[in-house]
């Protein structure tokens, strides 16, 4: 208690979000990770969103571009002029590259300014540095649920800003409204904090879901009217695989329309999801407000992107052929991987939301639950975790206000090891409804066994029927 009494009160509070149950599902798979060969028993992780399915493409860019890696150019090394200090503007190539591959994922319908760009150590980074930008502690910015549960930790934990959620619901399909927008605008005004903006991510983190034409208006005309802020986090800009396709809230039409000064409009993008690249760290901010990009680039020397990395991507994303044939081949695979998960759920009987981008489904559970409450959806997950050996995130977790939906992550892992997911499913999901009555009526009780037993013998019933599709 006295070591803790030496250290900061912004350090001890329990505002980070470690303990909600999105990142505690990932500390129990670290101590108990499914391996088919050595741990066939262990959980399979299908709570983080990670783009595994095009990692092949990357790889074969390095192999046929292996000067890229090693820092020679026309014969002569560059590690020296890498290995020494850079401005935390970032390299020109690479913002230069960056810029275009940005408006080639939105369509080439936006041109991006590379001088308009800062770079950040990831998107959490970017969100942080532009709530210290925009808010000042105890004022708030409005966020629509369910919503990534980081945001409790990049918003908040540091800058001392308040979400006031935007409560949306199945029964539009977690559209945001403008009555939505008001109702939360109020709830912050009735609790006396002063409302900086909105944020929005675009395609939706955990729903799967791009924002229409006629939501955008809403939100930008509400924001405009307001004069507050918006904040667009389109770091799955990339991965829509169907229609309706991604509208940036940067295009001009569209700004122009709702009468909205681009000086309230800020995008926060990274490389972690489209090109599956999280541990390269590298997230980037754009703004047309001269006073924020002013800021944020002062705020950048907090968590820069490695010259070394900014090098090595510029290489890549200048090369217009690679770029053009991974956006295709990448939304390809995620729209042939999230139709076979769909599929198969459908097969068990579960339901998705209609997805169209994301590397995961929101996914209905809610008839699977012993009590229509948060608390039934939490035995749930922990049966989930612990007996089928499957993490996946609560919806709670997402600060969803209905209890049974749940985020199930497709796209970080093999076919293999998805269809032995969805077998484990389906043998949970039978158990389940038989012992809801839904099945004839159980014969004589058997003997009890312990939990270890019980989760290892139904691990090993569904990974012996791995070949089965579904």
């Amino acid at each position: 208690m006295a070591a803790q009494g030496m250290l900061s009160r912004k350090i001890t509070c329990n505002s980070h979000g470690e303990d909600s149950s999105y990142f505690l599902g990932w500390k129990e798979y670290e101590r108990n990770p499914y391996d088919e060969t050595n741990n066939p028993t262990g959980i399979i992780q299908m709570g983080l969103a990670e783009n595994q399915l095009s990692f092949d493409l990357l790889e074969t860019w390095l192999s046929k571009n292996p000067k890229a890696a090693t820092f020679m150019n026309n014969g002569s090394s560059l590690f020296k002029h890498m290995a020494l200090f850079q401005d935390y503007h970032g390299l020109p190539s690479f913002k230069k590259a960056l810029a275009e591959f940005m408006g080639e994922i939105r369509g080439n319908r936006v041109k991006i300014d590379a001088e308009r760009l800062v770079l950040t150590a990831g998107a959490t980074s970017a969100n942080e540095t532009l709530m210290f930008c925009l808010a000042e502690p105890g004022e708030a910015f409005l966020v629509p649920t369910p919503y990534y549960p980081g945001f409790d930790r990049d918003l908040k934990w540091r800058t001392g800003a308040e979400i006031i959620p935007i409560h949306c619901h199945s029964s539009n399909g977690f559209q945001l409204t403008e009555a939505s927008l008001r109702e939360a605008y109020d709830d912050a005004v009735n609790r006396k904090m002063k409302v900086k903006g909105v944020l929005v991510t675009n395609p939706s983190n955990p729903l799967g879901t791009t924002m229409s034409s006629s939501s955008l208006k809403v939100l930008l005309t509400f924001v405009g009217a307001k004069g507050i802020h918006l904040i667009c986090d389109e770091i799955y800009s990339g991965t829509v695989f169907s229609s309706p396709s991604f509208i940036s809230v940067t295009e001009e039409a569209l700004l122009a329309e709702c009468n909205v000064s681009k000086d309230c409009i800020h995008i926060v993008y990274s490389l972690s999801k489209d090109l599956g690249l999280p541990g390269f760290r590298v997230g980037v901010i754009y703004t047309c407000n001269d006073h924020v990009l002013a800021a944020a680039t002062k705020m950048s020397s907090f968590g820069l992107v490695s010259s070394q990395t900014q090098y090595l991507l510029s290489k890549m994303l200048s090369d217009k052929k690679f770029t053009a044939n991974y956006i295709a081949e990448n939304r390809t695979r995620l729209r042939l991987r999230q139709k076979q998960f769909v599929s198969g759920l459908k097969r068990c009987g579960i339901g998705c939301l209609k997805s169209n981008a994301g590397l995961f489904c929101w996914v209905d559970l809610s008839s699977l639950l012993e009590s229509p409450t948060f608390e039934g959806e939490m035995q749930l997950w922990m049966k989930m975790l612990h007996h089928v050996g499957i993490n996946i995130s609560p919806g709670s977790s997402f600060h969803c206000s209905e209890p049974g939906w749940f985020r199930v992550c497709f796209a970080n892992m093999s076919e293999k090891v998805l269809s032995i997911s969805l077998q484990r499913i389906k043998i949970f999901v039978k158990q389940s409804r038989d012992k809801q009555g839904k099945a004839p009526a159980m014969g004589p009780t058997k003997p009890a066994v312990s939990r270890k037993s019980l989760f290892t013998r139904w691990i090993s019933r569904a990974d012996s029927a791995e070949s089965e599709r579904f």
